[in-house]
């Protein structure tokens, strides 16, 4: 990975995603080169973790990250500027048309970036060593624990995990941490059709929300949650290109 500013850039028309996602064991090689354009403060973050393997995922995350908004704004990687939210979610300073947001679970990290819209992404490694239903019932809604429920025992897991990562996509597009309840809106489980059915505090806005799910990976499940004029969502695997930087 070069980690100067080479001359391909990425463009991001106004009604696309784009969702990119990487393997930190694919990108361990490049942990130098992340750390020459992390900022002070990032570096001591990943310094604060216990043990190894989460400080080196911090560290390509965000590397990573720097990269490909670098792409996008057309500038070196390492003069990308971040705020924080109150709930500690990072924003670009003085670019307020550019949305990102990150996920990370297991071996995988997920990128989603847009222009003028609300964005949320989540990203869980599948796992089936906990009961579901007890999970559900602390977690989700009636209506989808009545679904959830419903499915044949070998299906429930994966149901669990779009219900969950549609849930949690949707919170992180909402900017306000768990300042509201989960129960307070239901999503769908459904394979093929992700939605937002119903919130508690607005008829509407289930009309004003597209959700995705996908699988960067078998094994893995993701989830996208957008607000706005959003007509395609590309997807693209950031280990494949790597290489070009």
């Amino acid at each position: 990975m070069n980690e100067t500013q080479s001359e391909y850039t990425f463009d991001l028309p106004k009604n696309e995603v784009h969702l990119w996602h990487c393997r930190f064991d694919a990108n361990k090689d490049n942990m130098e080169a992340f750390k020459r354009i992390l900022s002070k403060d990032e570096i001591e973050k990943a310094s604060g973790f216990k043990f190894d393997v989460h400080r080196e995922q911090s560290i390509i995350s965000r590397g990573v990250l720097r990269i490909l908004l670098g792409k996008y704004l057309q500038q070196p990687p390492r003069s990308v500027s971040f705020g924080y939210s109150e709930f500690d979610r990072p924003f670009l300073k003085g670019n307020s048309n550019l949305q990102f947001n990150v996920s990370h679970s297991g071996n995988r990290s997920v990128f989603g970036f847009v222009q003028n819209a609300e964005i949320g992404v989540d990203i869980e490694k599948l796992k089936s060593d906990f009961e579901v239903m007890d999970i559900a019932q602390n977690f989700f809604s009636s209506d989808e624990i009545q679904t959830l429920q419903a499915l044949p025992e070998n299906q429930k897991v994966a149901g669990f995990f779009r219900c969950w990562t549609r849930k949690e996509s949707f919170i992180k597009a909402k900017g306000s941490g768990l300042s509201f309840s989960l129960t307070s809106f239901s999503v769908s489980l459904n394979l093929d059709n992700a939605k937002l059915l119903r919130t508690d505090w607005k008829l509407t806005e289930k009309e004003e929300w597209r959700l995705f799910s996908f699988e960067p990976e078998i094994g893995y499940i993701g989830a996208l949650s957008i607000r706005g004029n959003i007509d395609r969502v590309y997807y693209s695997n950031w280990d494949v290109i790597s290489h070009s930087f």
